[in-house]
């Protein structure tokens, strides 16, 4: 169907410190963006107040001992850039892994930061309304570059996540499509996930 050829999104996946994270947010400091809790309310968030989020659902997954609450790290971003007013979408996103051959009761964390592929075009014929989707790229193509401003940014300070988990006598390999800092992996390495599944982070 027409309606399906620009479906989906471009996505990139990643877990990085609330350091790095914070260089990342300077560059939407640059743009006109907003940051909207996905509650009913649609509460605006400032940039301080998502970082203090991302903080805090960083801490949750590094730190040694399990702590008592669950983060949740998601938002929807609304943007204008010239004439183009357009959104990305960033949430939490949890990395199911083997254990005990069963999946493990917890998730390694990541952030899935996701646009649209497609752009809804309104049309009308003698059947009456309908809508496509044509080529985000064609018709927002600053967002688009915007979008992989930001991908490559992360992308310059991550390498692909690999970690293995106990398997019998051996260790199995995970190769999840996640991206991960160095220093994110050296915090997560000694938290209470990898303790708890005896898990070992890969450092190639």
């Amino acid at each position: 169907m027409t309606t399906l050829k620009h479906s989906g999104f471009y996505k990139l996946k990643f877990i990085i410190t609330p350091d790095e994270f914070q260089s990342v947010l300077r560059l939407f400091d640059q743009k006109q963006v907003q940051f909207h809790r996905t509650n009913h309310d649609r509460t605006e968030h400032d940039l301080g107040q998502v970082y203090e989020a991302y903080q805090t659902f960083y801490q949750y997954f590094t730190m040694p001992e399990k702590p008592d609450y669950f983060p949740f790290f998601v938002y929807s971003i609304s943007l204008k850039i010239s004439n183009e007013s357009s959104g990305f979408f960033v949430r939490n996103e949890g990395i199911s892994f083997p254990y005990n051959e069963q999946w493990a009761e917890d998730e390694l964390p990541s952030v899935m930061l996701s646009l649209p592929k497609g752009y809804q075009i309104d049309l009308e014929d003698e059947k009456g309304k309908y809508y496509v989707y044509e080529d985000i790229r064609e018709h927002q193509p600053l967002t688009y570059a915007f979008f992989n401003e930001i991908a490559n940014e992360i992308k310059k300070m991550t390498k692909l996540l690999r970690f293995s988990v106990p398997a019998g006598d051996t260790l199995q390999e995970q190769k999840p499509s996640v991206r991960i800092s160095q220093n994110a992996m050296n915090d997560m390495m000694n938290a209470w996930i990898f303790k708890k599944y005896k898990l070992v982070m890969s450092s190639k």
